[in-house]
C-alpha cells in the first residue's frame, strides 16, 4: 500500500473521531518541506554562484553585477531552478540574488509558509540595493505579492505559476489528503493560527499592486490551475498576462518566451509573446 493511500485511509477514518489530532498531523505535513537535491543541469550555475548569508541567517546565492533582481523559489524549490532566467539576467547586466526560503536549502527553520517566505523577502531587500525586479515562482510568487503588502519595494514584479488565493491552496491540500469536514476546518484554523493571519485575507483580490508586473502561467500546469493567473491579472491593473499552452509547473521557468517577457518588463519593451490584455 502506498504511503498516500495509507494516509488518506487513516484521515478518512480517524478524522471523523479525532478531527483536531488528524488536523494537527496534516498541518505539520503541510508546513514541513522535503529537501530535494539539485538536478544535474542546475550544477554548473550552482558552481558559479556566490553563497551569501543575510541578516537573521537567511542564505542566498548571488550572480552578476548591476541593478538588483531578487528571486524566490516555490515550495520545496531551489534558487537554481531559475537557471535559464538567471543566466539571461546576468547576461543582460543585472545582479541576481536568489534566496533559499525559510526551512529550505541553507536557510534556518524547520517549517515554512507563505507569510514566512514574504517576511524573508523583506529581510533580504533591506540588505540589498533598490530592487529593479522581484520574481517569484509558485509559492514564491504568492509570497512576493504578499511581501509588497508588507512594504516590499520594487520597480517591477513577476509572478510565475502562483496561486491567487491561499485558502484555495489549503482546501486543495485538505481534499488531497482526504480530510473529513470537521478535520478540514480544524486544519485550516490551525494553519491560520500558526501563520498569524486569516487565510481569506491572503487573496490578491484584497491586495494593492501598483507596480508594472508580469503574470506567467502554463495551461497544462497540474499543480496550480491556470485560472489563478486570470484572478491575479484582474486584481492587478498594471500587469501583463502571459499564458503558455505548455510548460507545466516547473518547465515554464526555462521557456524562452518567459525569459523574453521578464527582460521586456525590465527594459520597458512591449511583450510580443501570447498574452492577455
Amino acid at each position: 500500500m502506498s504511503t498516500l493511500k495509507w494516509v488518506r485511509g487513516v484521515n478518512g477514518t480517524l478524522g471523523w473521531f479525532a478531527p483536531k489530532l488528524v488536523a494537527s498531523k496534516m498541518r505539520l505535513a503541510f508546513m514541513t518541506p522535503r529537501e530535494l537535491p539539485p538536478r544535474d543541469w542546475e550544477l554548473p550555475l550552482l558552481a558559479n554562484s556566490e553563497r551569501i548569508t543575510l541578516r537573521f541567517g537567511l542564505s542566498a546565492l548571488r550572480w552578476g553585477q548591476g541593478p538588483a533582481v531578487l528571486l524566490m523559489h516555490g515550495w520545496e524549490g531551489r534558487p537554481t531552478q531559475f537557471a535559464s532566467l538567471i543566466t539571461a539576467l546576468v547576461d543582460a547586466g543585472y545582479t541576481v540574488v536568489a534566496l533559499d526560503g525559510p526551512a529550505h536549502g541553507r536557510s534556518p527553520g524547520n517549517e515554512a509558509n507563505v507569510v514566512l517566505f514574504a517576511r524573508a523577502m523583506l529581510e533580504a531587500a533591506a540588505e540589498l540595493p533598490p530592487l529593479q525586479a522581484v520574481i517569484g515562482h509558485s509559492m514564491g510568487g504568492a509570497s512576493a505579492m504578499l511581501a509588497v503588502q508588507f512594504g516590499l519595494r520594487t520597480e517591477t514584479l513577476v509572478s510565475i505559476a502562483a496561486p491567487a488565493r491561499i485558502l484555495g491552496v489549503l482546501r486543495g491540500f485538505a481534499r488531497y489528503v482526504r480530510l473529513p469536514p470537521k478535520a478540514r476546518s480544524a486544519f485550516i484554523r490551525q494553519v491560520e493560527k500558526d501563520v498569524g493571519m486569516r487565510a481569506a485575507t491572503l487573496d490578491v483580490a484584497h491586495y494593492q499592486l501598483d507596480m508594472p508586473g508580469l503574470i506567467v502561467h502554463a495551461e497544462d500546469d497540474n499543480f496550480v490551475s491556470v485560472k489563478e493567473s486570470q484572478l491575479i491579472h484582474e486584481a492587478w491593473f498594471d500587469s501583463r498576462l502571459l499564458r503558455l499552452e505548455e510548460g507545466g509547473h516547473q518547465r515554464v521557468l526555462a521557456d524562452p518566451r518567459v525569459i523574453d517577457g521578464v527582460l521586456a518588463l525590465l527594459s520597458g519593451r512591449s511583450l510580443q509573446s501570447r498574452q492577455s490584455a
